[in-house]
């Protein structure tokens, strides 16, 4: 008796064939108009992170105009240097997930995917390593967070978005592995998509953070 994989596989999604397609899979006529990708659920937790985040800006700026030269001041003692790097480090990363998405969506050079996705973990342990040296500077220098509101700011602020870096990283071993895996069967793309909205989060958060704590003055 002959199966119909695509009917089960849908039936097993409880969403139309039109609305989903699987790694390897030809795009259907929704991917080809363009969609909203990933699950909802990761958007309700993106936009809460978001939320948060906004809270934590406002507070920042609101204590930042208390004291405009202190954190000025403070702002200078930071490494630009390093920042700019990881800067570069996770736009570079986001470049590749989003190649790595894309090779597996479209069925473009498949085999390269996994790469990609190891390519982004190098950039997101690029960063740690970074950050490992310039915390361990500023806190050589006696600059820990119980110097003053902008350090406290600081370690707050970067600190949080390491926690979601770090997070972000495992995700990143997830989708190497679902990569792997989609050379030999197919998979759904809405799980690759999840991971890959939560990566490019953690890198919007940072391109925020890097001209809000070091260079603003």
């Amino acid at each position: 008796m002959s199966v119909d994989t695509r009917s089960s596989s849908t039936a097993a999604l409880s969403v139309p064939v039109t609305e989903t397609a699987g790694v390897g899979q030809k795009p259907t006529s929704r991917w080809l108009r363009g969609h909203v990708p990933g699950e909802a659920g990761i958007w309700i937790f993106i936009l809460g992170d978001m939320t948060l985040y906004i809270g934590l800006f406002a507070g920042f700026m609101v204590d930042r105009t208390k004291d405009v030269e202190l954190f000025n001041q403070c702002s200078s003692t930071l490494h630009i240097t390093i920042g700019g790097i990881n800067t570069l480090l996770l736009l570079t990363s986001s470049l590749a997930v989003v190649f790595g998405v894309r090779a597996l969506r479209e069925r473009i050079a498949k085999k390269y995917a996994p790469l990609l996705f190891a390519l982004a973990f190098l950039c997101g342990a690029g960063f740690v390593v970074n950050k490992y040296f310039e915390y361990g500077d500023l806190v050589s220098k006696g600059f820990t967070p119980y110097w003053n509101m902008f350090y406290l700011w600081y370690y707050v602020l970067t600190g949080i978005h390491l926690t979601h870096l770090l997070a972000g990283m495992w995700v990143l071993v997830y989708l190497f592995r679902v990569a792997q895996k989609a050379q030999r069967e197919v998979t759904t793309i809405r799980g690759v998509e999840s991971g890959a909205s939560f990566w490019h989060c953690v890198d919007l958060l940072w391109v925020v953070l890097f001209p809000l704590l070091y260079l603003m003055r």
